[in-house]
């Protein structure tokens, strides 16, 4: 009975650290959105300011991507799908 109580604590740790894990947000460059759309989205779904939005763009343009924000995957997954449905290609790493 006791072994049984410590691998359901080890479990419950176990599920715990992998919905603590922290993942980085990436956006991808791309010839077809405008800066403007790229800056704008960054505002309206990472809540950036527009500094940080445009340093953002300018990081995906000429380094081919950029680690917009960082958070657990469950943060980041709502946030990534309104980038993809914006047409900007992004994925959680």
């Amino acid at each position: 009975m006791e072994s049984n109580y410590q691998e359901e604590e080890l479990v419950e740790l176990l599920e715990e650290t992998v919905d603590e894990d922290l993942c980085d947000l990436v956006v991808f460059n791309d010839d077809v959105n405008t800066f403007d759309h790229v800056i704008n989205t960054l505002i309206k779904v990472c809540k950036h300011s527009s500094e940080q939005a445009e340093q953002c763009t300018y990081l995906i343009h000429y380094k081919g991507k950029c680690a917009v924000k960082k958070g657990t995957f469950l943060e980041l997954k709502p946030m990534c799908a309104n980038i993809l449905d914006a047409g900007i290609n992004a994925s959680i790493l």
